[in-house]
């Protein structure tokens, strides 16, 4: 009996050795708070800004397009006693100026084209005013003699109303 005991005592001791001790159970990870709350913010996606300038009875009506220094959009001038237009803006942002080529139908002939520069604000555009290139009349003569007052102003607007008006 005694060496019954004994070999019940030895296994069960074995068995116990044999055995890996448990791993204290984990904690939770926990939620990572930085990225549920930090907004993302799409900087490849183009972005639109759209403008309203009115002088007198004349409005401008401007929607650009910028894809990272890219522009294009629509523009057009609804004149109260001269005739209107309408066309496409293509250029780049050069620091806070925009170059800008207006390609436009006027007088019921399409394919004109105008140099225009805009300083963007934050409230707005405003065009700048420069002696013209005496053989095309459609570029500017000196870039740095470009000046940004006394031309026309446009607000920023909302891009609906000006989406409704170069239709």
């Amino acid at each position: 009996m005694k060496k019954l005991i004994l070999l019940s005592t030895v296994s069960a001791f074995l068995l116990n050795c044999n055995k890996k001790p448990e791993a204290p159970a984990a904690e939770p990870a926990s939620a990572d708070t930085t990225a549920a709350t930090d907004k993302v913010t799409d900087t490849l996606s183009p972005k639109s800004f759209c403008y309203i300038g009115v002088t007198g009875k004349d409005t401008v009506f401007v929607s650009i397009d910028d894809n990272l220094g890219t522009l294009t959009g629509k523009m057009a001038n609804k004149n109260n006693e001269k005739d209107s237009n309408k066309g496409d803006l293509t250029g780049f942002k050069s620091g806070d100026t925009l170059k800008l080529t207006y390609t436009f139908a006027s007088e019921g002939k399409s394919g004109n084209k105008n140099d225009l520069y805009f300083l963007q604000t934050k409230d707005g555009l405003s065009e700048g005013i420069g002696e013209r290139d005496a053989e095309t009349g459609t570029k500017y003569a000196d870039e740095k003699k470009i000046k940004y007052t006394g031309g026309r102003t446009l607000k920023t607007a909302d891009c609906t109303t000006v989406a409704n008006a170069l239709r």
